[in-house]
């Protein structure tokens, strides 16, 4: 999930990064082979089920890969390396319980269900479970959150490069929309998947050389933690403290809200229904490939947060003060200023190569995932009905570039928002929240009536966004910061949609026990009954063992930071 702290609206002037052609060489060679990897997936797309979902057969490895690196956002990358500038060790949360029990549960309960009835999207399956009411509702919600998040990507790229190379914004912006747009127009979802995989080993190539020269600036772990710790407190290096129930501390939340809000209701919101992850796992070759998908990703998400932490901990400790004003920073320039003081030409290339491969990957996946749903589930199922397979692929295509164009145009929109991490947490909390309790209460309660899925989904919605903008704009409730109000809105949406769902149910008709096959745990679908391919049942590619121990390693990697030494 992305980072709930200040965008990159104005990053320090002094932060111009001293380029030269080196740099820019290593960029310019990374577009080409962004675009040769759209021209090389083109010959593989002969039908829609190539373009949209890569003809569902690449392995687990492929598509784990992207599902992590389709989150791994430059916007959560400078954001997190400024929330840990900010608020310290709390960064923890959003990785070890704010994004691994959702990813497990996504593989070891949820893929089954969603790849076993072969649906092609997220709201295709609640078209299965509930009615067309519900599935319409949800693709349009969608297809209207894919474009907004997908120009917020957009727009933090300009502002990053302006300052760091001087492009001016709308130059930034157009170029990086057209490589995305010419790479997904030519060889749909395997291009992106593949580009995917790319940009996460050229991420890691940016965030590494980083953070280990921080690291080694400010004198190791033991250096850091000292420095913070006469700054800051014991706190600041702890995951937990100052979070007890009545403690106030700079992110707004307690333990409890910290739990509910974000490790369970906005986290399983958004691993589990949100379609530019889940369609990563739904182009695996098979069930067991789908299933392990997110299991694989789940691993480098584990230590990834070191890899946006470290420097942020480092770029406080460098500067006293970091992102106040009287230090001449804000938080969103941690990684810049580190980039700026430690790299050489050529690294430095790779560094910001690897930002742009970031927003690239964050833009891409919605635009992919908008392009599928707009098409399958919107025009396919209610404009023009029944055509020709080789008409959805152009018009695939035609609507990639719509939305290309729409991003841009949100990208602008974004512009308007102070703070762009929080606008990311509150799309979150409006639109993968209410879609989430829809899912869970329909996959596990058999009696959920048809009916009953539009009518939860638009009470939590509804709910979500009057909570945010009514009581807690208007201040008739209290709460301290934009992101515990995000928190909140989370739990709100959630118990609205889960209770209208109740109520709807007690007084319309379940759907026939019949046409819940496969859709409603404890049923199963041919497709669920499929046996695993040559190699799959090894022990190590089992997806139990894969899923509980990430949740274990995730829990291990806690303990050193829930206490102060």
């Amino acid at each position: 999930m992305q980072t709930p702290t200040l965008p990159p609206t104005y990053l320090a002037g002094q932060l111009r990064l001293p380029t030269n052609w080196l740099d820019y060489t290593l960029l310019g060679i990374y577009f080409v082979v962004v675009l040769g990897i759209g021209f090389a997936a083109r010959r593989s797309v002969r039908t829609s089920l190539d373009f949209f979902l890569s003809g569902r057969s690449l392995p687990a490895w492929i598509t784990g890969l992207a599902f992590v690196s389709a989150n791994l956002a430059a916007t959560e990358i400078l954001g997190m390396a400024a929330n840990s500038a900010q608020y310290g060790a709390y960064t923890v949360h959003w990785y070890w319980i704010g994004a691994i029990p959702a990813m497990v549960f996504l593989g070891l309960v949820m893929m089954p269900f969603y790849y076993g009835s072969k649906v092609r999207s997220v709201p295709e399956f609640l078209l299965l479970r509930f009615d067309r009411a519900a599935h319409l509702l949800s693709s349009l919600l969608f297809a209207f959150a894919a474009i907004l998040i997908a120009g917020v990507n957009l727009y933090a790229l300009a502002i990053v490069v302006e300052a760091l190379l001087g492009w001016p914004q709308w130059v930034a912006i157009v170029v990086a929309g057209f490589f995305v747009l010419a790479y997904i127009t030519l060889g749909g979802l395997s291009s992106a998947i593949y580009n995917e995989v790319l940009q996460f080993f050229v991420i890691l190539a940016a965030l590494i050389p980083i953070t280990v020269l921080a690291l080694k600036k400010v004198g190791g772990w033991g250096g850091l933690s000292d420095t913070l710790t006469k700054a800051n407190g014991d706190d600041f290096v702890t995951a937990w403290g100052g979070t007890g129930i009545g403690q106030a501390n700079p992110l707004g939340a307690n333990w409890l809200t910290i739990v509910l809000g974000l490790g369970f209701v906005l986290s399983f919101g958004y691993w589990t229904t949100n379609f530019a992850e889940v369609q990563r796992a739904l182009s695996a070759k098979n069930l067991s490939a789908a299933r392990r998908t997110p299991l694989i990703a789940a691993f480098p998400k584990i230590f990834i947060v070191f890899l946006v932490m470290i420097p942020g901990l480092a770029a406080a400790a460098l500067v006293p003060g970091f992102g106040t004003e009287k230090s001449g920073y804000q938080y969103n320039d941690a990684i810049p200023y580190l980039m700026e003081g430690l790299l050489p030409n050529g690294v430095l290339g790779v560094a910001v190569t690897g930002l742009l491969a970031a927003f690239m990957a964050g833009m891409a996946a919605n635009v992919s995932s908008f392009n599928t749903v707009f098409t399958t589930d919107v025009w396919a199922k209610y404009v023009v009905k029944d055509r020709e397979d080789a008409y959805y692929v152009r018009f695939g295509r035609l609507i990639t570039v719509i939305g290309v164009m729409a991003s841009i145009g949100t990208a602008f929109l974004a512009s308007s928002f102070s703070n762009i991490m929080s606008y990311l947490q509150t799309l979150f909390s409006f639109f993968n929240v209410p879609m989430f309790v829809v899912f869970i209460i329909g996959m596990f309660w058999k009696r959920a009536s048809m009916k009953s899925g539009f009518w939860g989904l638009l009470a939590g919605t509804t709910a979500a966004m009057v909570n945010y903008f009514v009581l807690y704009k208007r201040d008739i409730i209290a709460i301290p910061t934009d992101q515990g109000a995000n928190f909140v809105s989370a739990i709100a949406g959630f118990v609205a949609g889960a209770v209208v769902m109740v109520a709807v149910t007690l007084f319309t008709a379940p759907k026939p026990a019949k046409e819940l096959q496969g859709l409603v745990y404890g049923t199963r679908s041919p497709g669920m009954a499929e046996p695993p391919a040559e190699g799959d049942d090894a022990w190590y590619r089992r997806p139990a063992l894969l899923g509980w121990g990430a949740v274990v390693l995730a829990a291990v990697c806690y303990i050193p930071f829930s206490f102060s030494f």
